[in-house]
């Protein structure tokens, strides 16, 4: 008799434990700052909720035997060079003498505008750029966070019905992606 899996989309999956991570950040320093706790607290006890609700959710999915199903879309495989190219901009600013009396007035104030303008469209490149690399570490963190997921829930076949396996199974895989964050809490408190 073959036993029918559950299956949970991975992106739903991320996107949820976005909101999670952001409201539980969100709440504690917010009330961190109606009880004077400090950045490290605040901090940890983050953590604490998140490794939590981490815990909770790996191990009621490995009790249940639930899987993932990666439903991201698919990007094109970028190759070096694809979007900028290889050449790196090298340009000298040039210096412009407008001279004296009412035409270097006009001229300055045109000159003004151009910059002005320049300035505008730069920024505007600047903040797509920076919505694009956004866009690129929410995809990478999405995959991190896929893949990982993914190997945990592989074992749910095998601690299907079993709270103990499915508890070991979470408390391990717990240290391992949020232990390591601690560690670099307590290691920046310590070299303070």
């Amino acid at each position: 008799m073959k036993i029918k899996q559950n299956y949970l989309k991975g992106k739903s999956v991320f996107i949820v434990s976005l909101l999670v991570i952001g409201i539980t950040i969100l709440t504690v320093y917010l009330t961190g700052i109606n009880y004077n706790r400090s950045l490290t607290s605040n901090l940890y006890l983050s953590l604490g909720i998140i490794a939590t609700s981490l815990f909770l959710f790996m191990t009621y999915g490995l009790y249940k035997g639930i899987g993932l199903i990666d439903n991201f879309p698919k990007f094109r495989n970028f190759k070096r060079g694809d979007i900028m190219g290889n050449a790196s901009p090298t340009f000298d600013t040039p210096s412009i003498d407008v001279g004296d009396g009412i035409g270097g007035l006009i001229l300055s104030i045109l000159l003004w505008i151009g910059m002005t303008i320049l300035i505008i469209v730069l920024l505007i490149v600047l903040e797509a750029v920076f919505w694009f690399s956004l866009f690129i570490i929410l995809a990478m963190l999405y995959w991190i966070f896929f893949r990982a997921l993914k190997f945990v829930f592989s074992k749910s076949k095998d601690t299907k019905g079993d709270i103990g396996i499915s508890a070991v199974y979470s408390l391990t895989y717990t240290v391992l992606y949020v232990g390591w964050i601690f560690g670099i809490v307590y290691l920046t408190e310590i070299m303070k």
